[in-house]
């Protein structure tokens, strides 16, 4: 849903849930703070302050404090009905229940609420039944419908706020053991601050994210200050020593808020009494900020892909905004390493000054003029790619996609014209896994079940053989075979290598057998696996080749089919074409990428680098990697899915500084310049 340009702040001033009572004026404090400071403004909006009445008894009050969390409630519900993200901010955590009963029935018609809790306590007691009498500001349970749950219902014959498999612990370390054997009964996923030390908070939120997130309508993070270490946090009413690093926290906070359907945020326990050099206020101000700076990248950005993009993608949470090398950054100013170079088109780096001086020089020029005429760029690109990659001739496009369709056209008419298959009848050879583009036609040829989805009926005239089994290609190839079209490395089924030969025995099998062999080359082709072609490696002189991708220098789409004479001679005028295809603008940035690759000897420089990563990679000894392959700057590193989510590692990565990006669900693609 689309949201106003602002994030709603709410104070939920209370302390009757603490034995410190005096936390109840962390809120306040927080609102001169942010104001004197001039950070209430533009994009952070102060709603309300929510007082609890603490009447005249020291003890607790079980209905004073449901009287401040259903007025609490009414307020959250509002702000969420207005379609606003809310950071809360709690002097106790009792302030939970209001909060998270407001936004529950303001999202009930769009389905359940995932909740991340991060705390230094358990809390899955009410002060009425905790067996050692602890006393506890806001206990989990009562969320979930256990414990004294009719003295902590703000609503009557209200159900459960949460499902416990939508709700994450983080950061436990002090507990009793009712309160463990009570939420592990239930069903929380409940990591304790011995796990968090060992996986890394950023995995761990990751995980949780990815936990909370799956079958709900949105998502809440409450975030209890006690969890943080007592030396960077000392403001809180019940501090336990060796907890979260600040700064771990605020970079899951900020991945936190860079998800879309992040509801809303809570912060809690705030004691400004004990805030020696307002450390604690400083860290609050940060995580605000943070949230600020989330909502307005998602707000300008993310939004309106969101609103008018169709979705066939699945981006991760950032924005980026300009780039330069291997670097690229987002609209915060943070870095990051590129490892996926647009799944290769981007092989000479961000804007490469060559080749933008390319670019603007010829646009100045001419761009376009249609094949209609000849241009004084395309006969040098041309003579360029039939030299670096032996084929005769070559047929310009715009896309992979399309070099393949015209590959698949040049080899039908073919095998009618030259080899005499009688008409209709002519057949090409693919492989399981493959990734050629995403046409119909192509993705007819698809093993894959969701490319294949909903798009048939599908060519004819297609056969599907296991990948890298020779054996499978010689049984497969009958008299109307025309060709054998194969990825010398499979890219999008995961960096997949065949065995040593594979490519050159089945050279061998298509001269004798008279069928053509076709390499598409999109992705590994020109450089990536440190020669000129991916095939070269084994010697083979396909009789057609598709490039693309990096023939680009990633500023302008070209690609192009290259054959050998023999082949290209199907084609006479009227027979193919494209309005774009071979356009002078795209010639000339696509010969000066040959020209930087040849003379920055780039070929070299991915094969050395290349075996750098790769050799580093397998020092990792991970238990999350059950495989790395690759050859040159083409690397795919296998995660056992069952103990981690590819995406969340992907995710991780990327609060790293690291982009990347997952294929299949199980395979992350590390592709540089």
């Amino acid at each position: 849903m689309s949201r106003p340009h602002s994030i709603q702040l709410i104070g939920a001033a209370c302390g009757l849930g603490s034995p410190d009572q005096r936390c109840a004026e962390g809120p306040e404090r927080m609102r001169w703070r942010l104001a004197a400071r001039r950070k209430l403004h533009g994009n952070l909006v102060w709603r309300e302050t929510v007082h609890a009445y603490a009447g005249t008894s020291r003890r607790f009050q079980h209905s004073e404090l449901l009287a401040f969390d259903r007025q609490l409630a009414r307020v959250v519900h509002d702000t969420v009905a207005e379609a606003s993200r809310f950071i809360v901010l709690g002097g106790d955590h009792s302030c939970a229940l209001g909060t998270w009963q407001g936004a529950t029935r303001a999202l009930a018609a769009e389905g359940p609420l995932g909740l991340i809790w991060i705390d230094a306590h358990m809390d899955a007691h009410t002060p009425l039944t905790s067996p050692s009498g602890n006393r506890h500001g806001m206990p989990l349970a009562a969320l979930l419908g256990t414990g004294a749950t009719a003295v902590f219902s703000v609503a009557e014959n209200a159900p459960p706020l949460f499902a416990p498999e939508h709700v994450c612990l983080i950061g436990v370390r002090s507990f009793e053991p009712e309160e463990e054997r009570l939420l592990k009964k239930l069903g929380v996923r409940v990591y304790r601050m011995r796990e968090v030390e060992k996986r890394g908070l950023t995995v761990v939120m990751a995980e949780a994210l990815q936990h909370v997130q799956n079958g709900t309508a949105g998502f809440g993070l409450t975030v209890d200050l006690d969890a943080v270490d007592p030396h960077e946090a000392p403001a809180v009413t019940t501090p336990v020593a060796h907890g979260l690093r600040a700064t771990e926290l605020i970079e899951v906070v900020a991945s936190a808020a860079r998800q879309r359907n992040l509801v809303g945020v809570e912060i809690a326990e705030y004691n400004p009494h004990n805030d020696c050099e307002s450390r604690t206020a400083e860290l609050i101000q940060t995580l605000i900020e943070t949230v600020v700076a989330a909502e307005y990248i998602l707000d300008h950005s993310v939004e309106l892909e969101e609103r008018y993009c169709a979705h066939n993608y699945a981006p991760l949470p950032v924005v980026l905004t300009r780039g330069r090398g291997v670097y690229v950054w987002d609209t915060a100013g943070k870095r990051y390493i590129d490892m996926m170079s647009a799944y290769s088109a981007v092989s000479l780096g961000h804007a490469h000054p060559q080749l933008v001086s390319a670019l603007t020089e010829q646009a100045s020029r001419l761009s376009l003029v249609s094949r209609g005429y000849f241009t004084d760029r395309l006969g040098p690109l041309a003579q360029r790619l039939c030299e670096l990659t032996g084929c005769a001739r070559m047929l310009p496009m715009n896309t992979g996609a399309e070099a393949v369709e015209t590959a698949l056209k040049a080899a039908r008419k073919w095998a009618y014209k030259i080899k005499h298959v009688p008409e209709g009848r002519a057949q090409i050879i693919s492989c399981a896994g493959n990734f050629h583009g995403r046409t119909i036609a192509i993705v007819g040829m698809s093993s894959e079940a969701q490319y294949r989805d909903g798009f048939g009926p599908f060519p004819q005239g297609f056969v599907q053989i296991p990948y890298g089994d020779s054996a499978a290609l010689e049984q497969a190839i009958t008299p109307y075979t025309a060709a054998f079209l194969v990825e010398p490395i499979q890219g999008e089924s995961g960096i997949v290598l065949p065995p040593a030969g594979y490519l050159a025995e089945c050279a061998r099998i298509c001269r004798e057998r008279h069928v053509l062999l076709l390499c598409d080359e999109v992705q590994t082709g020109l450089g990536r696996t440190g020669k000129w072609l991916a095939c070269q490696h084994e010697n083979v002189q396909p009789d057609g080749v598709m490039v693309g991708k990096a023939l680009s220098g990633g500023l302008v789409p070209i690609s192009a089919f290259l054959a050998s004479e023999e082949l290209m001679s199907v084609f006479t005028p009227g027979d193919h074409g494209s309005t774009f295809g071979g356009n002078p603008l795209a010639c000339a940035v696509a010969l000066e990428t040959l020209n930087v690759l040849q003379h920055e000897h780039l070929l070299d420089s991915a094969a050395e680098h290349g075996d750098y990563l790769l050799q580093k990679l397998e020092q990792l000894r991970s238990p999350f990697v059950r495989h790395i392959r690759g050859k040159g700057l083409f690397i795919g590193v296998e995660l056992d899915t069952q103990m981690v989510d590819t995406r969340a590692v992907c995710e991780v990565l990327l609060r790293h500084g690291i982009l990347t990006k997952d294929t299949h669900e199980t395979v992350l693609r590390f592709a540089p310049p």
